[in-house]
Parts: C-alpha cells; sequence; structure tokens
C-alpha cells in the first residue's frame, strides 16, 4: 500500500464513524510557548482537549506534519524520523477506550483496511503506579480483541524477562510511566496512560539489547505503529492527579512507520517517500543506496534532514535559518546534512537540487510547499553557499585545535560564532576523534553573547502541552490588541506571521518593511492602554469560514480549524476594537490586562518586524 492510499484510507475509515477530517495544522505553534515545531497532531488541538468546544465537533481525524529533533542523533538507523506525518483521530468528551482500542485493531487488521496479521501485533499498557491505578480496562478490552480473531492474549508480568513468542508467548506487556503514560511535559496540565501497538518485523534479536526481545527492546524488531492515549486526569502544581471533567481519546498512528510494514519493509527509508530523494542523491554522488551501511547512513540524514528543512521553510508560518530557536534547528539540519553530503563525495552544491526533489514529491498534497517553491530553493542555497566559504576554513581551524584532543568551550563557540559550526557537528567531529568537549563551558559563551537561548540548546522543542494560566490567557487577548492597532497605525496591509507567549511577555511578529517610529511605537501602545482602559468585552461566537471573513473578522489561521470557526469580537457592535479568527482562549474583559506596555521593537527577516510587550 502507498503512503497516499494508506493517508486516503485512514480518512475515510474515521469519517465513515462519525469523525470530522480537519487540516494539517502549521509546523510553527503559534500560541504555544512550550514547543519550537508542532510534535503531534494534539497541540494545534490544546484548547479543545481542556474542554472548550471545536467548531468541527467532538470527533475529529486529520493527517498532521510533524516535527521532532530530540532524538536527531538517532536518524540513520531503519525508523527515527525528524519531519514525519502523523495519523491521527480524537475524541473530545466522546467515545473512550473501548470504541478507540476497538477501531484500532479494526483499522490495523480488517482486509477491507490494512489487513495487517494479528498475530503480528503486539501491545503495551500501563503498569499502575501510586498516582493512577494499572489500567485493567485496557488490558480486558485487548483480551477481548484478540479472543474475537481467536487468539489468546497472555499478560506478561514481569515485562522485559519473557520474549514475545508469536501465539505462543504473551501479548500484552505492562510498563510504567517511562514507557505507557502521555503528558504532560510542563508542571500541570491533562495526562493520561495510553496503550501502544507494535508490529513484529521478525527481524532476529540481537542479544547486545538484552537476553529477551519484548516489544519496547531497542534492537529494531519490533515497531509501535500506533498509540492510543487516555486523557482523564489532571495533573497538579503540586504533583497530585485529579480526574479531568472531560475524558479524551488522543491517537497518533506514524504514516512512514506504517508504510514501511505494509510494503514488508522493516526500514522506513526503503518505501517509496523517499525514492526520488534517494535517485537524486545517487546521480550526484555517483553511489547507490545500498551499497554499505557506512554510505547508506549518510543517505538516510541527507534526506531526512533537507526533507524536514524543506517542510519548516515552505510551511505558512516557514523559518528560515539563523542562530536562534527554530532557525537554528532549521539550520543545523541542512548543515548536517551537507556534512554527510561531502562524505558521499558531494562537492558541488546539491541542497537545492534535493530540495525540488521533495517540493515535487509532497507539494500535491501540502500546497503551501509548492506555494512557496522559491522560497525554500532560495533559502537552500543561500544557507549551503553560506556553509560552505566558512566549512574548509573552520574544520582547519579546528584540527589547530585538536592538537591536545580537547577543544574547549570557548574554541567551540569560535568555531560556531566565526565558521557557523553548530554545537553538534563540532561533537561529532570531537567524537570521532577520540577527543572531549566542554559543553557545558560552551553554552555559558553562548549566554554571555545572547547567541542562542537556554530553550533551544536544552531542547525544549521535545514537546509539551501549551501553558493556559491567567498571565498566557490576557497576554493572547493582547496580542489581538496589538494586532488591531497596528493595522490602525501602520495600515491593513499588516498582517500577523506569528506570536509566542510565556507567562513574563509576549512576543509578536507582523508584516511591515520598515524600522516603527518612536512616535508610532506610542500610538499603538497608547490604543491598546485606551482598549484596556474602556473594559470592552471579550466574546466569542462559532461561525462558517464565510460568515467570519463577512464579519470583518482577520482570518488568519483558518485552516487549522476547519469549515467552522471561533470569532473573538473585543468592544460592541457595530464598533467594535478588534474581530479576529481564534482558538482561544481569552480574558473575559480588557481591563483584566491592567496595563500594556512595548518593551522591544526590532526585525526578524526582511519584510518582518517584532514586537515584545508585556502587561501588567
Amino acid at each position: 500500500m502507498l503512503v497516499k492510499e494508506l493517508r486516503r484510507k485512514f480518512l475515510e475509515f474515521f469519517s465513515e464513524r462519525g469523525h470530522a477530517v480537519i487540516p494539517s495544522a502549521s509546523l510553527i505553534p503559534q500560541e504555544d510557548p512550550t514547543v519550537l515545531f508542532t510534535t503531534a497532531g494534539m497541540h494545534p488541538l490544546v484548547p479543545y482537549l481542556i474542554g472548550q468546544t471545536h467548531p468541527m465537533g467532538k470527533r475529529l481525524a486529520s493527517v498532521q506534519k510533524c516535527v521532532r529533533t530530540g532524538d536527531i542523533d538517532e536518524v540513520g538507523d531503519n525508523r527515527h524520523l525528524t519531519f514525519f506525518e502523523m495519523l491521527g483521530n480524537w475524541s473530545l468528551g466522546d467515545y473512550f477506550k473501548k470504541e478507540a482500542i476497538a477501531w484500532s485493531f479494526e483499522f490495523l487488521t480488517d482486509k477491507k483496511w490494512l489487513g495487517l496479521d494479528a498475530e503480528k501485533i503486539f501491545v503495551t499498557v500501563f503498569t499502575g503506579d501510586k498516582t493512577a491505578p494499572r489500567d485493567e480496562e485496557s488490558i480486558g478490552i485487548w483480551q477481548t480483541q484478540f479472543a474475537m480473531r481467536g487468539m489468546v492474549a497472555k499478560v506478561s508480568q514481569t515485562g522485559k524477562d519473557e520474549p514475545a513468542t508469536g501465539v505462543k508467548g504473551p501479548r500484552i506487556y505492562l510498563y510504567p510511566k517511562e514507557k505507557n503514560w502521555w503528558g504532560p511535559a510542563g508542571a500541570t496540565g491533562p495526562c493520561g496512560s495510553d496503550t501502544e501497538m507494535f508490529y513484529d518485523t521478525g527481524r532476529p534479536h540481537d542479544p547486545a539489547y538484552g537476553k529477551a526481545c519484548h516489544p519496547n527492546c531497542d534492537c529494531g524488531r519490533f515497531v509501535e505503529i500506533w498509540n492510543d492515549v487516555f486523557m482523564e486526569y489532571e495533573k497538579r502544581a503540586d504533583g497530585s492527579f485529579a480526574a479531568l471533567k472531560q475524558k479524551n481519546v488522543d491517537t497518533g498512528m506514524g504514516l512512514e512507520r506504517t508504510a514501511a510494514i505494509l510494503q514488508g519493509k522493516d526500514n522506513v527509508f526503503e518505501t517509496e517517500i523517499f525514492s526520488g530523494i534517494f535517485g537524486a542523491l545517487a546521480d550526484l554522488s555517483g553511489i547507490k543506496y545500498g551499497r554499505d551501511e557506512a554510505h547508506d547512513r549518510s543517505f538516510r540524514i541527507v534526506a531526512d534532514h533537507l526533507r524536514t528543512a524543506v517542510f519548516i521553510i515552505g510551511d505558512e508560518h516557514g523559518v528560515t535559518p539563523s542562530n536562534l530557536g527554530q532557525g537554528y534547528i532549521v539550520r543545523r539540519l541542512i548543515r548536517r546534512a551537507i556534512r554527510e553530503g561531502r562524505r558521499l563525495g558531494i562537492k558541488k552544491t546539491f541542497t537545492d537540487q534535493l530540495g525540488t526533489v521533495v517540493i515535487d514529491e509532497f507539494g500535491s498534497h501540502y500546497k503551501e510547499l509548492e506555494t512557496n517553491r522559491e522560497r525554500i530553493v532560495s533559502e537552500l542555497k543561500k544557507e549551503e553557499e553560506k556553509f560552505g566559504k566558512t566549512l574548509e576554513q573552520g574544520l582547519k581551524e579546528f584540527e589547530k585545535m585538536m592538537k591536545d584532543r580537547v577543544i574547549s568551550g570557548k574554541e567551540a563557540f569560535i568555531l560556531f560564532s566565526t565558521y557557523g559550526f553548530p554545537l553538534e557537528l563540532t561533537q561529532e567531529l570531537v567524537g570521532e576523534r577520540g577527543g572531549n568537549l566542554d559543553v557545558e563551558e560552551f553554552k555559558r559563551e553562548f549566554e554571555q553573547h545572547q547567541e542562542l537561548s537556554r530553550t533551544a540548546t536544552e531542547g525544549l522543542f521535545k514537546g509539551g502541552l501549551a501553558d493556559h494560566s491567567v498571565e498566557t490567557t490576557c497576554l493572547h487577548t493582547a496580542t489581538h490588541l496589538l494586532h488591531a492597532a497596528l493595522r490602525k497605525v501602520l495600515g491593513s496591509d499588516v498582517a500577523q506571521k506569528g506570536s509566542n507567549i510565556t507567562t513574563e511577555r509576549l512576543r509578536f511578529d507582523f508584516t511591515y518593511s520598515k524600522k516603527m517610529t518612536a512616535e508610532q511605537i506610542k500610538e499603538v501602545e497608547g490604543l491598546v492602554n485606551d482598549a484596556i482602559t474602556k473594559n470592552l468585552p471579550v466574546q466569542c461566537e462559532e461561525m462558517t469560514v464565510a460568515a467570519a471573513k463577512k464579519s470583518g473578522a482577520i482570518g488568519l489561521f483558518e485552516e487549522k480549524y476547519g469549515e467552522k470557526v471561533k470569532v473573538y469580537f473585543v468592544g460592541a457592535k457595530p464598533d467594535y476594537f478588534s474581530i479576529e479568527i481564534c482558538g482561544g482562549p481569552h480574558a473575559g474583559h480588557t481591563s483584566e490586562l491592567k496595563k500594556f506596555k512595548i518593551i522591544k521593537e526590532e526585525a526578524v527577516v526582511a519584510g518582518v518586524r517584532r514586537i515584545k510587550a508585556t502587561i501588567g
């Protein structure tokens, strides 16, 4: 089964079961400060998972673009990717474990859908601890489902100690929170146990990973293909867990991994997803994929990293390479791909050519890639040329530094700031030569020179739920007031390009070609504070996109909401201060914001400015 058919079948299956199909949200979270990228389909749905009403109903399904860079060093094996597509379905206070598990198993094994062999599917369940009980309900449901297919599903009480041996061995494995629990990444938020489905590829177990093989073994025999999360708890600030008023189901199936299984592959890179870029790489390098493991690893890294870079740059809220936050990740991916390309013997620029292959492959499904083709190709070429100019010189400097087989943090920072070497590249080079690198000193240099925020270096992009505290809710409302004020002062061509909200401040990116004058900043600030002083009401209405546009709403992110949207009105009819499509949440009245202060206005990239502001 090809990827296109898998996408279609998944959405068709859940559509038949009353799910509204919603489009993929942006890879760049607009109002979630806990993540650099959208790492799961649930991120755009956080407001609805904690109780807000979704315009499309209580049952949803989508194919979501995702980026995870927490395990970037694993890319090159048979299953890890930085960019991937996540097939997901959700119940927002509707059905729960029984339906979710039954539908997952049906879609996987029924011949009308994927038709996988049930005997090759193994599942994991939460074993329980002092904060939450063992998930007996899921165990019972799974045993019933397997029994319906003539199988006895034994439970492994000891986990790793019992190898999975077909129909005779354990079928259900129990694991603690580290393996079978989802969220929250932050201190508080919705969370719950999950049940995961693994497919036995038949690959021989590697004893290096332990005596017995089991679903969560790292030897590669078992591949996780689906995860059903049951959000029924809320973690409180004191570490305790309380029952949620609304029980949710949040599932995720990796498109690439599932496609590999359906095509009889034990390697995600051997599907048609990567055949085009591998072919282009072979033409450029003169080496065919499959020659040897070392070269194959380089093929995989180049293909994965450039595919990810294309999707991030080409996103509707695309990010270009830089030394900060999301831009740093893009730069790291591109430069790591370039280095692996050099290992394959490619000496001329090549990333723009491979980027074109990715756009041709995915542009028909993800229209934004086609729309932003010129920007993608241009940014890839620009970054490669920039890196190429300093790479050879930087390598010479590195060799001088490595005479004593030790690189200090200050030296690593020089390689970064002067020669454009990401920390990870220096770490790889040092590791290859058996040397040592003072990473902590390097981080201190970063902070001192304000070159990179700690969030990026510590991997905050790994995931998490958004903060919906009073402070961030009020700051969210402030972004609407700011946006409206900017359009009044600078003109109606001003459009939001992104925002980031923490409990201390808001960051708002918008289109404008010139630096704002002190007078303009003062006028914008005054308009927002005037709206706060007037204690304007903030009201929400659900309506169609057409009706929202007719009302005068600014439709910034309408694609992620579907056919119906939420529109927030600030003020009273007919003289609303702001009308904007948004998922929420917001303050009830503007007076809750107290006072608005712009603390900085600066350039981001050509044609885009950034304002940082506080309230209170």
